[in-house]
């Protein structure tokens, strides 16, 4: 059986390992493998497609903040349209949730408070009397998510990076210095192993002889809806309860709408599921003066959590040519350049861009022993 020979295996092309393996084919031979048919098929292909620096815990804002310039000013050839499309986010909440209000305020000083008539200036079907107000971001935007993927395999490609697609993965050994990943009739070779497999990456782990990180996959549901009333709502924010129970923003001409559900699922090809839906209907309904009689489209993704909900990235300290890109929850398409630039320093050494030079303070936050705990000492 022929043996095809990289420096760098990525295996799972998400938009993470498909970023990740553009910016290490820079300086290194790097081949990326796919179970789809094509890239993105899972979870970057059914993201809600927005850029919030206002959302998730501390680092995630940074690295997603540190993405910014590149999504601002991608480089020559990446792609031919804007990747950030400008749309407010404001969050809401309810009387009972002031208190989630003040603290979100508090903690990111960049919001803007809204009273209740302000949020219902920008999204009108709003219920008379339900907000107590809310939290305007008007940094971010919708994320042209296909084009992102294939501007980053055109970098890819463009350094002579190999995708393989319809390769399933299906055992891993290392030996003398080297990783043979076999899939059905191939077998590839090289010194590195980058586990981007999204839902499952700790399947991948345990192929390799290393057990998982209790990565979790969850299950969140979205639906799209006619435009209420038939009403132009292309320039609406991007509506989000305080307390994530629910958002809803325009999607080409129509409304998607999401319970913001986090249900535990085994990895797969997720659908969409009928309770889910029900909550999503619910809870929109009890907020807004609009009565759904119709979806026209509903679907599902998997978003992976480690644990402690932060970002899994750098070596395994149980096989430090084993490397870890996982559990980036619902943030992966917007923090993936500057976590590609963090992934290519920390395997190729390759410098990071000043904009993401304060993303190495957080290698220890990020680094998968964190998951594992104290390691025997080799005597």
């Amino acid at each position: 059986m022929n043996e095809l020979n990289s420096d760098i295996i990525v295996i799972g092309g998400g938009i993470a390992g498909v970023s990740a393996a553009a910016e290490l084919s820079s300086s290194a031979s790097v081949r990326l493998i796919e179970s789809e048919n094509q890239p993105g098929f899972h979870a970057t292909g059914r993201s809600a497609a927005y850029f919030a620096k206002a959302y998730g815990n501390e680092i995630v804002r940074s690295i997603t903040a540190a993405s910014e310039p590149f999504y601002r000013h991608p480089p020559n050839g990446f792609c031919d349209v804007d990747l950030i499309r400008p749309r407010d986010c404001v969050f809401v909440g309810r009387g009972d949730q002031r208190a989630a209000l003040s603290m979100m305020a508090d903690e990111i000083s960049s919001l803007r408070w809204q009273s209740p008539d302000d949020v219902r200036a920008g999204i009108p079907i709003f219920k008379e009397g339900y907000l107590a107000g809310g939290l305007l971001d008007s940094t971010g935007g919708d994320l042209d998510v296909d084009a992102i993927l294939q501007g980053y395999l055109r970098l890819f490609t463009r350094s002579s990076g190999v995708v393989e697609t319809n390769t399933r993965v299906n055992a891993i050994h290392h030996h003398n210095g080297l990783w043979k990943v076999h899939s059905e009739g191939q077998v590839f070779t090289a010194t590195i192993v980058v586990n981007a497999a999204g839902a499952w990456a700790d399947g991948i782990a345990e192929l390799a002889g290393l057990s998982g990180l209790n990565i979790t996959p969850k299950r969140r549901t979205a639906i799209l809806i006619n435009a209420p009333g038939g009403a132009d709502i292309s320039q609406w924010p991007l509506a989000v309860d305080v307390n994530e129970q629910f958002y809803f923003k325009p999607d080409a001409g129509q409304l998607l709408i999401s319970p913001a559900n986090e249900d535990e699922c085994a990895p797969c090809d997720a659908q969409a599921d009928e309770m889910d839906i029900a909550i999503a209907i619910d809870r929109f309904m009890g907020a807004c003066d609009v009565n759904v009689e119709r979806i026209n489209h509903r679907w599902a993704g998997l978003r992976s959590f480690a644990p402690d909900k932060n970002f899994v990235v750098g070596f395994d300290p149980r096989q430090e040519s084993f490397y870890w890109l996982a559990g980036q929850g619902g943030y992966g398409v917007q923090s993936a350049p500057g976590l590609a630039q963090l992934v290519a320093n920390q395997i190729t050494g390759a410098e990071l861009p000043d904009h993401c030079k304060k993303l190495s303070s957080y290698t220890s936050d990020l680094a998968p022993e964190r998951l594992i705990g104290p390691q025997p000492h080799e005597y």
